[in-house]
């Protein structure tokens, strides 16, 4: 296990804004995760579990505690067991490994359920906590369960997909269930081939279809839509690469989204949407720490509607006039000029810089449609409850 005072966080982070930590503990192996989270709580000091650093925005004035680092590793494949269908195997992942690294994995041995998974950047940890998904997949498809160190009761627990309540990029562990994410196992079909011309699962999302050049439901080679999902988030600036300022970020800084079919009438006829399962209204966390003010959801979902919209935050931003390359007068963070739905460090933005561009896109679309963004990212150093 390392250890450093002092350390930028700025530098751990996709999007290369924060101030530093007082102690960063870097754990490279299950046992020293385990012993690392046990200490620091035992101490009773602040702490932060960071993975991959995709989706975090940490404050200017740093984190006043210690980050717990995330760098185990390790791939294993096991035949399926008695509770799991024919033609299934399991996947056990460490949560410090490369979720880019476990879909790569899989798609070379020809198993298929998270190939429109690629491209995400992160650790595989954080990929249940935010029930991560794209292009008609979500990991809460294919998840078994996780290997979990509570907080509460300092146990490793093995929790079962079927306890972890995923919603819409949320889980258990968004709603407050505090602890980390030791490791996981996923249960993925096999696609009758030994390798990425194996044929993948249905394809479910109209953009990946068109792009494969075939009809919702057709099944491609996992290599296939791989390449396809790979291709269509370069084109947004949504895959990690040196050579693209507009990867600098945290991804999709605005969740779509979710109102009650009532209101979604209210909207313009060309609004894309899409109906839903009923689920717990999302909770608006207000930008907390810095000036921002939040009222109530003014788009509020009745725990009884027979059914719910989703809507597209990236049509609502551009609607409500905000374009691709936007940025406040003398900022350095932006819109992306790739995607409406990402924010960006141009270089030499600071934490405040975001977090003011997202104040004012929320504002301009809640001033235009009624509708509150949601932030998608973590939100650490800002003061509560965006540090929940």
């Amino acid at each position: 296990m390392e250890q450093s005072a002092g350390t930028a966080l700025a530098a751990l982070t996709t999007l290369r804004v924060g101030g530093a930590a007082r102690r960063l503990l870097r754990a490279f192996d299950r046992g020293e995760l385990v012993e690392a989270c046990l200490s620091v709580w035992a101490d009773g000091e602040p702490w932060f579990v960071l993975g991959g650093g995709s989706n975090v925005v940490v404050s200017d004035e740093g984190f006043d505690g210690t980050v717990i680092a995330v760098a185990t590793q390790g791939i294993e494949l096991f035949e399926a067991g008695p509770a799991d269908a024919p033609g299934t195997v399991r996947m056990r992942v460490q949560a410090g490994e490369s979720w880019e690294a476990v879909v790569a994995t899989a798609v070379a041995q020809g198993l298929s359920g998270i190939e429109a998974l690629s491209g995400i950047p992160g650790q595989t940890g954080a990929a249940p906590v935010q029930n991560i998904g794209a292009y008609g997949q979500e990991i809460a498809s294919v998840l078994v369960g996780v290997e979990f160190l509570d907080y509460e009761t300092g146990e490793l627990q093995w929790l079962a997909a079927s306890e972890l309540a995923f919603g819409y990029r949320t889980s258990v562990f968004k709603r407050g269930r505090a602890g980390v994410v030791v490791s996981l196992d996923l249960r993925l079909s096999r696609g009758g081939a030994d390798g990425p011309e194996a044929l993948g699962q249905p394809i479910e999302y109209d953009q990946l279809a068109r792009a494969l050049g075939v009809g919702l439901g057709e099944r491609v080679a996992v290599g296939a839509v791989r390449d396809a999902v790979l291709r269509l988030r370069a084109s947004k600036g949504m895959v990690l690469d040196p050579a693209d300022p507009d990867s600098v970020s945290a991804g999709s800084f605005f969740t779509n989204p979710i109102v009650s079919e009532t209101f979604a009438r209210t909207l313009p006829t060309d609004a894309p949407r899409w109906l839903t399962e009923p689920e717990e209204p999302a909770t608006i966390i207000p930008f907390a720490g810095f000036g921002a003010h939040v009222d109530e959801p003014s788009t509020p979902v009745p725990r009884d509607s027979a059914y719910t919209v989703k809507l597209s935050a990236a049509w609502l931003i551009e609607q409500a006039g905000i374009r691709r390359g936007f940025a406040l007068p003398g900022s350095d963070a932006a819109i992306s000029s790739k995607h409406t739905l990402a924010i960006v460090n141009r270089g030499g933005a600071t934490a405040e810089q975001v977090a003011e561009l997202a104040r004012f896109v929320q504002w301009r679309v809640q001033a235009e449609f009624g509708v509150n963004l949601a932030p998608e990212p973590v939100f650490v150093g800002f003061g509560a409850p965006a540090d929940e």
